[in-house]
């Protein structure tokens, strides 16, 4: 029978590429890029020199056209790494996956090989007053003589001021709903967008989050992302691929944890023996395992159903980012308290993965929500 749950040659060799970049050029910044709460640029330069900051663009626009499970292996693998460095995939993922979705050919032809050039693409949904209702938006848009006026802002925007295009959710007619919303491509450089302070976050410090401010931001029709009205369902379909990406964190996030952990339980000696061979320890490490392996299997599947476009993308999906990063705060909670008081400062890298984990379980929908949609989206069999 043909094994269904072992990964193809051409994964394994794009994993063991991808650990060795991040080993070599991403981990050794990893600790630095946390504590000084900066952008972690040694990734972004090997990242791109390697293809990976956006491998997802289909070939005809430069990329690699490399498919969902593909950039789930090499979200995860950077994560292990440094996640705040993950995000530079996971967000030009995120931030152009509308207009691949929904964009026009003239639109991809002008966005997308610019950002396999290295001009990152961020998503501007969420607002202070629309965050799990994504659809109550005050960010308004309204008809100009030339095409659109754009007002208002946008809250917990990553990697914003860093990337040069943003993908804009906004309302053009509050009385229609979520039907009134449209999505657009904005330019850093547009006048009337600027961006506030970053914010000073619990983890994934070394990604920028800001908020973006428009005053009157000028934007030709050339600039809509497919229909009038389409922007709040489109902005949906969307977070049903990228939710597997965060799972995909998550999943790097624990990977990492348990590998520390588990090395630090044979050096580490107490009443004569190394800590790994008393039973207390052993049951920590197997649940981690178990359940690290189960999140694996979980993530994959969904990243699969999210490249074959398969009709129970919305549960898996979901699924995937809810269990994975669940199990990604039990993980890194459990290898700090194998590693003491040791787990509990810097000097080892499973206090920054926990304070890391826990972002997965807040952005792209809280973990409440995604039960919402699991629940409303079961399986049938």
């Amino acid at each position: 029978m043909e094994n269904l749950f072992e990964l193809p040659s051409e994964y394994k060799d794009l994993r063991k590429s991808v650990r060795a970049l991040a080993e070599k050029e991403i981990a050794p910044f990893a600790q630095a890029v946390d504590e000084n709460h900066r952008f972690p640029q040694e990734a972004a330069t090997a990242l791109q020199k390697a293809g990976l900051s956006a491998a997802h663009v289909p070939t005809e626009y430069g990329g690699d056209g490399a498919d969902a499970l593909a950039i789930v292996l090499i979200i995860e693998e950077v994560a292990r790494a440094c996640a705040a460095s993950s995000l530079i995939p996971a967000v030009n993922k995120l931030g152009s996956l509308p207009l691949i979705l929904g964009g026009s050919e003239v639109q991809k032809q002008r966005w997308l090989p610019q950002l396999v050039a290295g001009k990152g693409f961020s998503y501007c949904l969420s607002e202070s007053d629309a965050g799990s209702d994504a659809s109550a938006l005050r960010t308004k848009v309204e008809r100009g003589k030339d095409g659109w006026i754009l007002n208002g802002s946008k809250k917990w925007i990553s990697n914003a001021g860093v990337s040069e295009f943003y993908t804009v959710i906004a309302q053009g007619d509050s009385s229609l709903g979520s039907k009134g919303i449209s999505a657009f491509i904005v330019e850093k450089s547009d006048p009337g967008v600027s961006f506030g302070a970053p914010e000073k976050k619990m983890g994934f410090r070394g990604s920028p989050t800001c908020e973006v401010y428009f005053d009157n931001v000028e934007l030709h029709d050339d600039r809509l992302i497919g229909e009038v009205g389409g922007g709040y369902i489109l902005a949906m379909d969307t977070l049903d691929h990228t939710r597997i990406t965060i799972a995909a964190q998550a999943l790097g996030l624990a990977q990492g944890a348990l590998e520390v952990a588990t090395k630090y339980s044979h050096e580490r000696k107490q009443f004569g023996k190394e800590i790994f061979d008393f039973q207390g320890i052993q049951f920590m490490l197997a649940d981690m395992a178990m359940n690290i392996e189960a999140a694996r299997q979980l993530t994959y599947a969904a990243a699969v159903k999210s490249e074959n476009g398969e009709t129970d993308l919305r549960f898996f999906s979901a699924a995937s980012k809810c269990f994975t990063s669940d199990m990604a705060i039990k993980t890194t909670q459990d290898a700090i308290q194998i590693l003491g008081g040791y787990g509990y400062v810097s000097d080892y890298p499973v206090e920054r993965m926990m304070r890391d984990a826990k972002l997965t379980q807040i952005y792209e929908g809280t973990n409440q929500i995604q039960r919402i949609v699991i629940a409303r989206n079961l399986p049938h069999y």
